[in-house]
């Protein structure tokens, strides 16, 4: 692969990453450039971003949850007929596993894919002082891949300042800023941004930020460090078929967390993904197999309690044999009932009995890999799988066929799982973990014999 490619990367959480990001994309698209768009980690939500700007599915490059090998292919299949790939940093940039080590960060993704990177830098209240903090966090690594930098919230009166300072102090090229935009914020809830599909004016807020990075920001010098990445020697190779089946596939706002090249796999094996609403739809479409991904149901639990005619289709379509995998918002969904945080209580499917509800924060939230007790639709007894939680809920009946285990020995059991359905907090890349969608599609194929 000989795509120019670059990496967008922070000190923190919350130093506009995503912001700078979709301001360049946006900018790359109205310079006539075809990109790719990457996301490090596990995150759902800002590819949802990077997707609407770009035409076609983000995807994430996840060490943890993939390993390096596949890393790199995902990268060389989704970029191959790109003019540039643009990669998005997780948390800070050499934030890896429990915070401890820089393995599954940001910097393992920049060093495994010999990826040029600069470094988005919130700027206000400091000048020399956040210089002497760039030239560390430069030298942190030997090579940090770290080429330039590019500030973010600071206004044109300060910019000249800031570029001399930290140039004559780091070493490093400033590419420019973005000033701040009140117009073009995004929200955020308990999990993050708000999704993509509920920012009613994005198109608007992406083309002032495209705007902004136009203006302020030097596009063609960024496009020259793109062009230093070194070639990948490494080729995607497809899952094989398993079977031709039908999956009906849950995707509307309540439900939108998947991962698009885990998916790709699912299609790669035969499947063809039927997409329908829980809001909205009546019933659902005919298929061998369901799948409920993660999301926000809390959000929209009315709703879902209203749409009875397509709970109770559920309900039966499972009682007469329908395989089926849900995670986390699927499987909140799949409960007897969910509890808001303000007492109210909504009823779900009722194909697993208990309760979800809210909290007032992160649940086991992280990386874990989680064990399987005994043999079920998806798994046999003692296969490991890489998984990670992220819910801002918990339940009454959370399931014990698998034990999760994470590094600082924190463990539970969890999921639901028996020869027909697989269901639970937990989430996982089919990419890092094919033998799953191999066995859901066999389950799927099986119930037409």
């Amino acid at each position: 692969m000989n795509t120019p490619r670059i990496m967008l990367a922070a000190f923190a959480s919350g130093s506009g990453k995503t912001t700078v990001t979709c301001a360049l994309l946006q900018a790359l698209v109205n310079k006539n450039l075809k990109s790719a768009a990457f996301k490090c980690g596990p995150d759902y939500i800002d590819p949802m971003f990077h997707s609407q700007i770009i035409g076609v599915p983000c995807c994430n490059l996840d060490v943890f949850m993939l390993g390096e090998d596949i890393v790199l292919s995902l990268l060389v299949k989704n970029s191959n007929q790109a003019d540039i790939a643009v990669l998005e940093g997780v948390m800070g940039y050499y934030d890896g596993l429990y915070g401890v080590s820089t393995y599954a960060s940001s910097y393992h993704v920049a060093d495994i894919t010999k990826t040029p990177v600069v470094l988005v830098v919130n700027g206000g209240g400091t000048f020399l002082s956040l210089a002497a903090l760039i030239k560390g966090f430069a030298a942190f690594k030997t090579d940090s891949h770290i080429k330039a930098v590019i500030l973010n919230n600071i206004s044109s009166k300060s910019y000249n300042m800031y570029k001399t300072i930290i140039e004559e102090v780091s070493g490093l090229p400033v590419l420019g800023y973005l000033p701040k935009l009140p117009q073009a914020i995004f929200d955020s809830r308990h999990l993050g941004l708000v999704t993509a599909a509920e920012v009613k004016d994005l198109k608007e807020k992406m083309n002032i930020l495209a705007q902004n990075a136009q203006e302020y920001i030097d596009i063609d010098a960024f496009l020259k460090i793109a062009a230093q990445a070194a070639p990948i020697e490494t080729t995607y190779i497809a899952a094989a078929k398993v079977a031709e089946v039908t999956i009906a596939i849950a995707c509307d706002k309540a439900f939108s967390f998947y991962y698009a090249d885990g998916l790709d796999v699912l299609k790669e094996m035969g499947a063809v993904l039927v997409p329908f609403s829980p809001l909205a739809d009546k019933k659902l479409p005919l298929c061998n197999g369901l799948i409920l991904g993660g999301g926000y149901p809390e959000l929209y639990a009315k709703i879902l309690q209203d749409n009875i005619s397509l709970r109770q289709d559920i309900l039966q379509k499972y009682l007469d044999g329908l395989p089926i995998y849900a995670e986390c918002g699927g499987f909140m969904y799949l409960l007897d009932s969910l509890k808001q945080k303000d007492g109210a209580v909504f009823n779900m499917c009722g194909v697993i009995k208990g309760q979800s509800f809210m909290t007032d924060s992160l649940k086991r939230m992280g990386y874990a890999t989680v064990t399987c007790q005994q043999d079920n639709i998806l798994c046999c007894k003692n296969m490991a799988v890489k998984a990670h939680e992220f819910h801002c809920s918990d339940s009454t009946n959370n399931g014990n066929v698998f034990m999760a285990q994470k590094n600082n020995g924190q463990s539970w059991p969890c999921i639901h799982a028996n020869g027909q359905i697989f269901a639970g907090y937990p989430h996982f890349h089919f990419s890092g973990a094919p033998i799953l969608a191999q066995n859901f599609i066999k389950a799927c194929a099986a119930i037409n014999k």
